[in-house]
């Protein structure tokens, strides 16, 4: 299995920064797509942004230009720094890795980590 570790969330003011961090561990043969998603309270989970193996960027169209999302394929890691943050990009975040475990290496799945909150005030 593979395991994915937030970390970073936490409270912070309109137009302030956070980044927030992810730690993909255990059985790992390969991880392609690693992302963000979040959910905001009464809604449904929303793609923040994904990057792939090769570098490859993608982002929502409401946080483009203020979020950057970068990879370390050695350490399997990805952050995600957030700056001016407002008031609607209060959520729980998520990170997101599609990848095969070694036990099972001709599945391929989504992995899920167990979510970081951050709350912006306005």
């Amino acid at each position: 299995q593979v395991q994915l570790v937030e970390s970073g969330g936490g409270l912070v003011q309109a137009g302030g920064s956070l980044r927030l961090h992810c730690a993909a561990s255990g059985s790992i043969f390969s991880i392609n797509v690693m992302g963000w998603y979040r959910q905001a309270p009464g809604k449904q989970r929303q793609f923040v942004a994904r990057i792939t193996s090769g570098g490859s960027t993608n982002y929502a169209d409401s946080v483009k230009g203020r979020f950057t999302i970068v990879r370390d394929n050695a350490k399997n890691t990805v952050s995600l720094q957030m700056n001016n943050l407002q008031p609607e990009d209060t959520a729980v975040y998520y990170c997101n890795a599609g990848a095969r475990a070694s036990d099972s290496p001709t599945n391929y799945r989504d992995y899920w980590g167990q979510g970081t909150q951050v709350t912006v005030s306005s």
